[in-house]
């Protein structure tokens, strides 16, 4: 038998290898679609890609590859027999567990166990050949099992991305002396001793004291009365008040000089009155909130619909996404986009053709993965009521896992590649933009999005106007917290919370600014002031002031309440605020206008560039600084990007925003250079001035920064409008973007004036969007960005909601309608919603209403 197998084998001896270090092997998940070991056709992995395939996907692999050997895997899970008192009986180790994967949470190990089974399969004949089974198979082939099967998982190699150094016990914790001083910390209202400092406050534990800590570099700090006062006392432990939670805290060692563990952390906390279990920053499943967190208990129920007997709603349309740990961002954003019908198209409308042409290595590509992902969520395969008749091997799947989506398109994000809470507006719009760049020469979804934003600049000194347009996917509306419709009760607060904090009392009961919805679009569409407003007209600095209208409606309308600002410690925080936003929403009146009659427009000049005494007769060396806005490099900075990468994407985006250098940044971060310092190319003589012009500046060769032409494809204009349009404003990007709008293509002039639509006042290329197909290619030559422009009339049909204190912390779940009715989806669960809590959402989303 032995020489039999062997010599079955011999053909694909060069087909099968080792996995070396490095190789990822995918023995938890398919590559197209949720099944694993535990699903009832068990899983296959290709013994020489180590990718991993359920049965209906494993055919598809051969006929592509021709690989033919693959290892069957198959965990069997069985309820635990029970003894004669009717407990479960000790499982043994008979070493039936051999898989190395994670346990399934939905099975309780105390009452199942699980048995694993592994064998090589043959295509394109099946067979098959049990394991272990050494004594039979040649010893490369066994040695290639061996690897396999105790390799870790794929997911696993990935955990040392969000590595941290392994904190040690401190030496101190043990026999740490505490005074018997009599002081009593207050569970709020802290100050630092010695200044006023309210922030990043350590507690002493040796006589108490509560002072400030150093200034970092990530902007939180203090004064440094901490280490003052160990340098003055000797008193080597303190912990930082804000991060007490029931698993423990912040421990510095002064006299160590790093963090520390104290194992005996609730008992010298409780030596100052400190209990633990009351300082809670964690609740169920993992998810976060603030110490603080009595102004959170009725914004956590009130958003989960908790103490309401919720129905649990399965099939098509209502599969849950599990948490993978702080991962409830993603899950929201992904159930609204499969919530669209462009979506559900493009990913699982062409399922079979984006994975019939994937890739060799399906789990890097950002198509089929998106495919796996919605075709999880919309085909009911993952969402079945459980039936008391099941088998244990049959038992509901709670929800699929988004891990090889996560990886693929948070890799290289210092932010989303983490386990940490992120911002789900910030993702929205980066999955968006990676949409957008992997949709070239296909249909793009991200088009129902995207619309045109009228930006339109006055001079105030000599009354004449400036508009351009910009794209953009989403609105963002501040809150107006001094329209508050209960603004009184909000100053009594304000000031009694003060009070306390001055007395060292427990704050009062937190009041919820109620905000109108329509304050906040009318401080949408107030005039703003242009800082370092130039005017061309003046030739000069002057004051300016900028209003914006929407120059085209999207087909889907994203809006983003602004409810987080950043405190001291440059940590977002969350305004605790309640809006009445509209089921309906009709927004014809902010259409764009474009210039009216009477308007006077600023010359079409550029602000001159000033020189050095010095240097204005030579080229600007590579050591020149150029100027960057500083503000929006910190900003970026903050996110975790390194600082000379900000300042090349600030730099090559012509100071136009945070936002469009953080496009730069995600577009450029895999290059060799990225983090190098910017370096200048030269800069050729201006030039003498004239009396009709200010000196404008030279070109920086031939042809413009490839950075720049990027920026505007990407955009969606065409290649060689956008070379012409940075040639003729001197490779600025800002008015590059207004050449584009006020000079489209000479052979599209004619076709997009037949196309003009029935508002003459539009812009030329937004007139011909509005009646865009819907399947309008990316790569058509049009004249401008594709838009699918129409009334402005929209209908709420979902809205994404946060729970916490910030951004950084917290949990998110989104409300979808749905048939008619509001679903909730929290994590994998999915229930017919009882009160939809519209009026704390964080970003929601419309669809247009038909024009019938």
């Amino acid at each position: 038998m032995a020489a039999d197998l062997g010599e079955l084998l011999v053909p694909y001896m060069p087909t099968i290898r080792v996995p070396r270090t490095g190789d990822r092997v995918f023995k938890s998940e398919c590559a197209f679609s949720f099944d694993s070991p535990e699903s009832e056709g068990g899983l296959y992995v290709c013994m020489n890609t180590f990718l991993g395939f359920g049965r209906e996907h494993v055919e598809r692999h051969y006929r592509k590859t021709g690989q033919s050997v693959y290892m069957h895997l198959k965990r069997h899970v069985k309820e635990k027999a029970t003894g004669a008192a009717g407990g479960a009986i000790p499982r043994r180790r008979n070493g039936k567990v051999f898989l190395d994967l994670e346990l399934n949470r939905d099975f309780n190990g105390e009452d199942y166990e699980y048995e694993d089974e592994a064998k090589l399969v043959i295509f394109p004949d099946h067979f098959e050949i049990p394991l272990p089974n050494i004594e039979e198979l040649p010893a490369l082939v066994t040695i290639a099992c061996d690897a396999v099967l105790n390799a870790p998982s794929a997911y696993k190699k990935q955990e040392p991305e969000s590595w941290e150094e392994e904190i040690q016990v401190s030496r101190h914790a043990r026999s740490l002396r505490q005074l018997d001083n009599g002081v009593r910390i207050p569970p709020s209202g802290w100050k630092c001793q010695k200044c006023e400092m309210r922030e990043n406050l350590w507690l002493n534990l040796t006589d108490g004291s509560v002072l400030c800590g150093k200034w970092f570099f990530d902007g939180s700090g203090g004064n440094g009365h901490a280490l003052e006062h160990y340098r003055e006392t000797n008193h080597p432990l303190a912990v930082k008040l804000d991060t007490i939670t029931p698993d423990g805290a912040d421990v510095y060692s002064f006299e160590e000089e790093e963090a520390v563990l104290d194992p005996h952390i609730s008992e010298h906390l409780s030596h100052f009155g400190i209990d633990m279990l009351q300082m809670q920053k964690r609740t169920e499943n993992g998810h976060h909130t603030d110490n603080n967190s009595r102004p959170r208990v009725s914004e956590w129920e009130v958003i989960q619909e908790s103490g309401m007997k919720l129905k649990m709603v399965y099939g098509s349309g209502y599969t849950g996404v599990k948490n993978l740990g702080n991962s409830c961002y993603l899950g929201t954003v992904l159930q609204v986009l499969f919530s669209i019908p462009d979506f559900q198209r493009m990913y699982v409308g062409n399922l079979q053709r984006i994975f019939d042409y994937s890739p060799l290595d399906p789990t890097q590509d950002f198509a089929t993965q998106m495919a796996k992902l919605g075709h999880g969520l919309l085909s009911g395969q993952y969402s079945k009521p459980p039936m008391k008749s099941e088998l244990i091997e049959q038992h509901l799947q709670r929800g699929i896992s988004p891990r090889m989506l996560k990886a693929l398109v948070s890799r290289g994000h210092p932010e989303f590649s983490s386990n940490r809470q992120q911002d789900a507006h910030e993702f929205l719009l980066n999955l968006i933009n990676q949409v957008e760049r992997n949709s070239a020469g296909s249909e793009n979804p991200s088009d129902v999005f995207r619309f045109l934003v009228e930006e339109r600049v006055q001079c105030c000194q000599s009354r004449r106007v400036r508009y351009t347009q910009r794209v953009d996917y989403c609105i963002q509306l501040p809150a107006p917290i001094e329209a508050a419709t209960n603004r009184e009760e909000l100053l009594t607060y304000e000031s009694k919370r003060k009070e306390a904090e001055e007395n060292m009392r427990a704050p009062p009961e937190p009041v919820r600014a109620r905000i109108p919805f329509t304050a906040c679009l009318q401080a949408f569409t107030e005039p703003e002031n242009v800082p370092d407003f130039w005017s061309s007209a003046l030739q000069a600095k002057s004051a300016g002031v900028k209003t914006s209208r929407f120059a085209s409606f999207p087909e889907y309308l994203i809006v983003q309440i602004k409810k987080f600002t950043f405190g001291v410690d440059w940590v977002p925080k969350k305004l605790d605020l309640a809006i009445d936003v509209p089921d309906f929403l009709d927004l014809s009146r902010l259409r764009a206008t474009g210039l009216q009659s009477g308007e006077e427009e600023l010359p079409d000049l550029m602000p001159p560039i000033v020189l050095p005494e010095d240097t204005r007769d030579n080229s600007m060396s590579s050591t020149d600084s150029p100027e960057i806005d500083e503000a929006a490099v910190m900003q970026l900075a903050e996110m975790g990007f390194p600082l000379e990468a900000c300042r090349k994407a600030v730099y090559y985006t012509g100071n136009m925003g945070p936002e469009m250098a953080f496009n730069w940044i995600i577009a450029h971060m895999e290059e060799p250079d990225f983090a190098e310092p910017l370096t200048l190319p030269s800069m050729l003589d201006p030039g003498p001035s004239t009396s009709e012009s200010p000196v404008g500046a030279a070109p920086l060769g031939n042809s413009p920064p490839e950075e720049s032409i990027a920026i505007l494809t990407s955009m969606g204009f065409p290649r060689s409008h956008s070379i012409n349009a940075l040639k003729a404003t001197n490779n600025n990007l800002e008015r590059a973007l207004d050449w584009i709008f006020t000079h489209p293509e000479e052979e599209e002039s004619d076709a997009l004036s037949d196309m003009a639509d029935t508002e003459p006042n539009d812009i030329t290329f937004s007139n011909a969007n509005s009646h865009s197909d819907s399947t309008l290619s990316p790569d058509r030559d049009a004249s401008g960005p594709r838009v699918k422009d129409g009334p402005g009339r929209y209908e709420l049909f979902a809205f994404i909601s946060h729970m916490g204190a910030s951004t950084m912390s917290g949990h998110y779940v989104c409300h979808i309608k749905k048939e008619g009715r509001w679903v909730i989806y929290n994590d994998h669960k999915v229930c017919l919603s009882e009160r939809p809590p519209k009026d704390l959402g964080y970003i929601y989303f419309y669809h247009r209403l038909s024009s019938s």
